[in-house]
């Protein structure tokens, strides 16, 4: 199974992403593309098997995946502080791959009727999500 890993801004959240995913089914090729370097390279650093960033890297990236996950922005266009481009939220949005979003209310997006959870909470629960599609 390929999954993508995308995040921009900091990329903490792909790095935890990533870092976990490898952990709980290291067998499991995990791509990592940041909006910005920044981002792909916390990813990277947390155990991704590969890495790119940028817009067509997303658009290429969705083409072959399996499975996409992030934070709920990357499929809304000019979301993350502008760096989700419209092109990227459209390519994620018409990939066949399961879409695995984390809710995260930030930049002006709010996601009603999510519990508040942490961080970790959220990105174990991604995981669980891509690890009973790797066991489907």
């Amino acid at each position: 199974m390929n999954v993508l890993v995308i995040d921009a801004q900091g990329g903490g959240i792909g790095r935890q992403l990533v870092a976990a995913i490898k952990q709980s089914i290291p067998t499991t090729r995990v791509t990592a593309v940041g909006a910005n370097s920044t981002a792909t390279s916390a990813m990277l650093k947390a155990g991704a098997d590969s890495a790119a960033t940028g817009e067509n890297a997303v658009i290429v990236g969705c083409r072959k995946a399996d499975v996409i996950a992030g934070p709920v922005g990357i499929v809304i266009a000019d979301a993350l502080f502008g760096e989700i481009t419209p092109a990227m939220a459209t390519a994620i949005g018409q990939s066949d791959a399961k879409r695995i979003l984390i809710p995260i209310n930030h930049c002006d997006n709010i996601i009603v009727g999510v519990v508040d959870l942490s961080i970790a909470k959220l990105v174990q629960n991604a995981v669980d999500e891509i690890n009973a599609l790797h066991k489907a």
